[in-house]
């Protein structure tokens, strides 16, 4: 199982494939319930990580829409 600062450094594909790799597996059955826990629990984590990428995104889009309705241009700024 990764780590939580191995979390923090998956970008959200990664962590997107793997969601989808541990539900794939937990579909597919044939694994004993310790197993299926501990990919449940992954899952959970990597739900998690996407979550907060998404969220991230959510917000800089919220940001640079507020910015253009203001009349200010966040991206010329940084140039």
């Amino acid at each position: 199982m990764a780590t939580r600062t191995d979390e923090t450094a998956l970008g959200y594909e990664q962590a997107r494939d793997e969601l989808i790799e541990v539900v794939r597996r937990l579909e597919a059955g044939g694994t004993s319930l310790e197993e299926s826990l501990a990919l449940w629990e992954r899952g959970e984590e990597l739900a998690k990580v996407c979550r907060r990428w998404l969220d991230g995104a959510r917000a800089r889009l919220d940001a640079a829409l507020a910015s253009a309705e203001d009349g200010t241009d966040t991206v010329a700024d940084q140039d």
